[in-house]
């Protein structure tokens, strides 16, 4: 399913790498029918996943594939490159900048010099920085970013406009919960029954013939989706380069091979391919504690394995995280956390042009995709605060040691307020497919978002480009209009003062 063209479409792809970013997975292919390399969304597949062919290999990847060049990959980088913009960014942000993007652009000063393969997705992140972040070239960018913002700004004036009303029945599988994943959790409880079937019935021959109504009946399989479940159970029975068993409709008969292909398990095994999926699952999602528990770089951490389990496959092993400055942070939390040690940090929140200090208590540390979170309580400004540690410059232990607060339980937004946000149709799909979001009858869709501060949902609005509007309560919608209209006013200047801008 495409969301941009809300449409469905069965493909043929090779599949050359399989990876997690960003709170999904993706991988990348050849997409057989314009023989072009692309990267798709596992969570958008609606049907099922099958085999073309037996071949124990029926492509091999490219000698030029590299995985690593898809994952982090930003939202305005994601097609064929179309040009090199440049933006000036808020000499205390810079090195924010050069941390989350330092490897998909460059920093000449304070300008930041990036490649974009779609104007629009780099205006959305301009918008969301909230002034810290001018365009200057091409020009077109520039007039995105205008454009959005004379939008927003008059959508929010005067009284909201009234939404349609709710979608009476939501059929695409977009709706308030995410679409069902390719394949139902009680069908593989079905798979293993069928196949420890297939295998009795084999016994010690290599192959075997099975009427398939005896398969329907015994199972509860309708006759016309045995096929369906012979693909699956062949799909989710092959690794390694190799089948355990393999079984095929042929008329009114299934024909069962037990005959083990490739030289998987002619090998002396070291992994199996769950286990080594296990680890770099692992790594991928809490390899910084990980390492911090440890006291070993997260690389070490890796070579270990490695030597002790043999080496992971180059195109699905997690990336040698660039930002070692993560790995760190954690690591000094981590350790703040267990010996009751207060820290300093220096913080850079998204609505400030400058990073301020803080000392906090270091309750907990969590893993929201795709960012890290302390749970702390803030000395600084007495109360109880979470801080992500993409922001955080800087962290470091002090020597006073805390006891820990009775009864306090860090609590993140649970006194957030809630704001009633619209939604315009050419958005909407990508809204719902988050979840939590409500569809309406002419294909636009509304959602309560929680609130920590004023300041993050502006910049959340302004990054959908007046494709969202604030409907409820009235202060916020006043907020965002007066501050559309005054980074509209900015960019006019220096629009004017910069040579740049004026070429």
């Amino acid at each position: 399913w495409t969301p941009a063209r809300d449409e469905e479409r069965e493909r043929a792809v090779n599949p050359y790498g399989l990876f997690f970013d960003n709170g999904a997975w993706y991988f990348v292919g050849q997409d057989l029918d314009d023989e072009r390399r692309k990267m798709f969304r596992v969570s958008r597949v609606r049907g099922e996943i099958r085999f073309s062919t037996r071949r124990e290999r029926d492509f091999r990847i490219p000698a030029d594939f590299d995985v690593d060049e898809y994952r982090g990959r930003p939202s305005w980088q994601v097609g064929e490159p179309a040009g090199e913009a440049r933006i000036r960014v808020a000499p205390a942000t810079a090195w924010w900048v050069e941390r989350l993007y330092g490897d998909r652009g460059r920093l000449e000063g304070d300008v930041f010099v990036t490649e974009y393969a779609s104007l629009p997705m780099l205006a959305s992140w301009i918008l969301r920085q909230d002034g810290r972040a001018v365009p200057l070239e091409p020009p077109a960018l520039r007039r995105e970013v205008a454009a959005a913002l004379r939008t927003i700004r008059d959508a929010h004036k005067g009284a909201p406009p009234a939404p349609a009303r709710e979608s009476a029945a939501d059929t695409s599988g977009e709706g308030g919960e995410r679409p069902a994943g390719p394949v139902a959790p009680e069908r593989f409880a079905v798979l293993q029954a069928l196949l420890a079937h297939l295998l009795a019935a084999c016994g010690d021959d290599r192959e075997a013939l099975i009427p398939a109504a005896e398969l329907s009946e015994r199972f509860g399989i309708p006759p016309d989706q045995l096929e369906e479940h012979l693909s699956l159970l062949n799909l989710v029975n092959f690794g390694g380069g190799c089948y355990t068993v393999y079984a095929e409709l042929r008329g009114d008969e299934v024909h069962v091979d037990k005959e083990l292909y490739g030289d998987t398990f002619r090998a002396a095994p070291r992994l199996t391919p769950l286990e080594a999926r296990a680890i770099r699952l692992a790594l991928e999602f809490v390899g910084p504690m990980i390492a911090a528990d440890a006291h070993t770089p997260l690389d070490r951490v890796r070579k270990k394995l490695e030597e002790t389990f043999g080496q992971f496959e180059v195109g699905l092993a997690p990336a040698a995280q660039a930002e070692t400055e993560a790995e760190d942070l954690v690591g000094v939390l981590a350790r703040a956390s267990r010996e009751r040690r207060l820290v300093e940090i220096v913080y850079l929140k998204e609505e400030d042009a400058e990073p301020t200090t803080h000392v906090i208590e270091a309750y907990s540390l969590e893993r929201k995709l795709p960012w890290w979170y302390v749970h702390s309580w803030d000395r600084t400004r007495d109360g109880e605060r979470s801080f992500r540690l993409d922001r955080m410059q800087s962290a470091k232990i002090q020597r006073e040691r805390f006891e820990a607060r009775p009864g306090f339980e860090p609590r993140g937004l649970q006194d957030a307020r809630t704001a009633l946000l619209w939604f315009s149709p050419a958005v909407a799909r990508w809204r719902l497919e988050r979840g939590g979001a409500r569809r309406l009858a002419d294909g636009a869709a509304l959602a309560e978002t929680r609130v920590g501060s004023d300041e993050w949902l502006v910049g959340e609005v302004f990054s959908h480009r007046g494709e969202a509007v604030v409907l409820e309560p009235d202060d916020l919608r006043r907020r965002v209009s007066g501050r559309a209209a005054e980074l509209l006013r900015e960019l006019r200047e220096a629009a004017t003062a910069s040579p740049a801008a004026r070429a």
